[in-house]
C-alpha cells in the first residue's frame, strides 16, 4: 500500500486506516478523513520465545489478548496498561503505563525491538543496537515516522496473585510522602494511590506470588463485584488497613470494568448491586461503541465539562502538582502511579542525566472547579507541567502551540529522523497530529 502510494505521485499525508471511533482516546482526530489510509490489519501474536523471554506481537495485539495468551502459558509482560482494548501499537506509539512502571518504566521501555514500513516502502527492524535512532525516536512519534508492524516485548513470569495492601493515609504532605517512599520500594511489584479529595487517599502496594490466604481471595473482576475504586473507598471510610489477593488477571484489568471512574457518569446507577447483579456482564460498554454513537452536540458538551488527561510530572513536584490539578480542576478521584524514566534518547526523557522517579496524575471525570474553562484551564495545568518539566500523554486534548509543545518534549532526534526518512512528504508532523490548535 505504500509502495502504490509511492506509485501515485505521494499527493497525501499517510495514517493508519483504523477508524478514529476505534481507538481508546476520547479524541476523534480530522486527519482520517483527509488523509491516505493505509489498513494494517495485524492482530495477531507472531511467537512466544521463551529463551530470550521475548513475545513478538503484531500492532493490534490488545492488552486483553495478550494477558490471556501469556498467562496460560505462565508469562506476563513487565507492564500491562490497564484497559482490556489499549493496543501495543497505540502503547508504543503513544505511550502505556502501569503500576509496576516504578520498577519497568513506561510501555516502551520493555520493548526490544520494533519493525517499521517506512514512507519509502521498506522494511526496518530497530532496537538499542541496530538503527537506534530510529528505536528511541519511535515512541510517543504516533505513526509519523513510519507504520508499525511488530514489536518485541520483554516477558517475565507470572504467578497467580497479587498480595495487595491497601492503606487509607490523610494529610496531602503525608501522602505525598508515603507514596514516594513505597515507589521506591523494588519489593512492591506494583504501587498505585487513589485520591479522593485534596487530603484523603488510599496507597495500594501489592506482591505477585503464587500462594494465597483462601479466605482473603478476592475475585475484584467478577461482573457482579463492586467496582475496583469504590471497593478501595471503602478502606478510607472505615480509615483501616487490609490485605487481600486478587487473581493476577483481575488485578491488571481492575480498572476496565468502571473504565477507571468514568462509567459513574455515563451509569451512574451501574455500581448498585441490584443493576450489578442483573446487567453487570453488559459492562463496560466499549468505548469504540460509546464514540461511535456519540452526536457532535454531546461530543462538544462532553470536551466543555470533562476532563481525561495524564500529566507526568517528576516525584519530587508531586505536592505542588497535586495542588495545582486540584485548584485548577478540582477532578476526583486523582490516579496516581508512579514510574521510573531512564535517560534514553527520544522525545520524553528526564532534565539531568540520571534516570529519575516521576509520577503520572491521571484526571478523569467531571471539574468541579467554579470557572473551569476547558481551553483556558488546561492551557494553564500544561504551562505548569512544562515549568517542572512534565510530560503530557499525547492521547488527550492538548492545547499548547508549536513552541510549547516542542519546549514540552525534545523533538531533535525526531525532527533529525524525519528529515533522514523523507517523512515530511509522507506524515503530518506529530503537533499537527494531535494538538488542538493545530486542527482549529
Amino acid at each position: 500500500q505504500v509502495r502504490e502510494w509511492k506509485n501515485e505521485g505521494s499527493k497525501r499525508y499517510m495514517c493508519t486506516g483504523r477508524p478514529g471511533w476505534l481507538t481508546v482516546s476520547l479524541r476523534v482526530g480530522k486527519y482520517k478523513k483527509v488523509h491516505k489510509n493505509i489498513m494494517i490489519n495485524l492482530m495477531d501474536v507472531l511467537e512466544v520465545d521463551s529463551e530470550r523471554q521475548v513475545v513478538r506481537v503484531e500492532p493490534l495485539v490488545t492488552m486483553g489478548q495478550l494477558t490471556a495468551h501469556l498467562n496460560p502459558m505462565g508469562w506476563t509482560i513487565p507492564v500491562v496498561p490497564e484497559l482490556d482494548d489499549l493496543t501495543v501499537g497505540g502503547l508504543i506509539m503513544g505511550t502505556g503505563i502501569e503500576s509496576s512502571s516504578h520498577i519497568y518504566g513506561l510501555f516502551q521501555h520493555t520493548c526490544v525491538a520494533y519493525e517499521l514500513v517506512l514512507a519509502d516502502g521498506s522494511l526496518v527492524r530497530c532496537s538499542p543496537t541496530e538503527n537506534s535512532d530510529l528505536f528511541y525516536a519511535v515512541p510517543w512519534s504516533c505513526g509519523t515516522l513510519g507504520f508499525l508492524v511488530a514489536a518485541e516485548i520483554k516477558m517475565i513470569p507470572a504467578k497467580k496473585y497479587v498480595r495487595i495492601h491497601y492503606q487509607p493515609v490523610r494529610g496531602l504532605q503525608k501522602i505525598c510522602e508515603k507514596f514516594t517512599e513505597e515507589s521506591k520500594k523494588k519489593e512492591n511489584s506494583f504501587v498505585e494511590g487513589l485520591m479522593y479529595s485534596l487530603e484523603e487517599a488510599v496507597i495500594m502496594t501489592g506482591v505477585l506470588t503464587d500462594e494465597a490466604e483462601q479466605s482473603k481471595i478476592n475475585r475484584i473482576g467478577n461482573y457482579y463485584k463492586p467496582w475496583f475504586f469504590k471497593h478501595v473507598e471503602k478502606y478510607l471510610k472505615a480509615d483501616r488497613t487490609g490485605i487481600e489477593y486478587i487473581p493476577s488477571r483481575h488485578y491488571y484489568h481492575r480498572h476496565t470494568r468502571s473504565i477507571f471512574w468514568e462509567l459513574q457518569d455515563i451509569i451512574p446507577f451501574g455500581n448498585n448491586p441490584i443493576f450489578r447483579y442483573l446487567f453487570g456482564w453488559m459492562v463496560p460498554p466499549k468505548i469504540s461503541l460509546l464514540k461511535l454513537t456519540q452526536g457532535e452536540a454531546i461530543r462538544k458538551l462532553y470536551e466543555q465539562h470533562h476532563v481525561v488527561q495524564d500529566m507526568l510530572v517528576p516525584m519530587k513536584s508531586l505536592e505542588k502538582s497535586i495542588q495545582t490539578f486540584h485548584q485548577d480542576l478540582n477532578v476526583y478521584p486523582l490516579w496516581l502511579c508512579p514510574f521510573i524514566l531512564p535517560n534514553n534518547p527520544g522525545m520524553v526523557h528526564p532534565k539531568g542525566d540520571e534516570a529519575e522517579l516521576y509520577v503520572d496524575i491521571g484526571a478523569y471525570g467531571e471539574p468541579k472547579r467554579k470557572q473551569f474553562e476547558a481551553r483556558a484551564s488546561m492551557r494553564q495545568m500544561e504551562k505548569f507541567v512544562r515549568s517542572v518539566h512534565g510530560f503530557q500523554m499525547l492521547y488527550a486534548d492538548c492545547y499548547m502551540t508549536r513552541e510549547e509543545f516542542w519546549d514540552m518534549f525534545d523533538g531533535s532526534l525526531y525532527h533529525k529522523l524525519r528529515e533522514q526518512m523523507n517523512c515530511k512528504d509522507a506524515f503530518p508532523e506529530v503537533y499537527d497530529k494531535i494538538c488542538k490548535a493545530a486542527r482549529h
